[in-house]
């Protein structure tokens, strides 16, 4: 699962539009999840927003990755089709 972590703000909404981009670019169809819930988001050790997560690993935090750097991280994490 590719999870986004932040409240909707415009950079975060960026960051979302990669992800699916990304999730796209390899034809995975799996789920994105958006996380808004602060408790949640600490609780996962992110401190500043967006972040990007998969399978609940926090990968990037505080900075939009790339569409192609969003894809090799999920190609390096082996992400299926759900």
């Amino acid at each position: 699962m590719l999870q986004i972590l932040g409240a909707g703000c415009p950079r975060c909404e960026m960051l979302a539009n990669n992800v699916e981009a990304a999730a796209k670019s390899l034809d995975l169809d799996c789920r994105i999840e958006k996380i808004a819930d602060v408790n949640r988001i600490t609780s996962m050790g992110v401190l500043i927003t967006p972040a990007f997560a998969i399978d609940g690993e926090v990968r990037v935090a505080g900075k939009i990755p790339s569409v192609e750097e969003i894809r090799d991280m999920i190609e390096d994490e082996g992400v299926e089709a759900e």
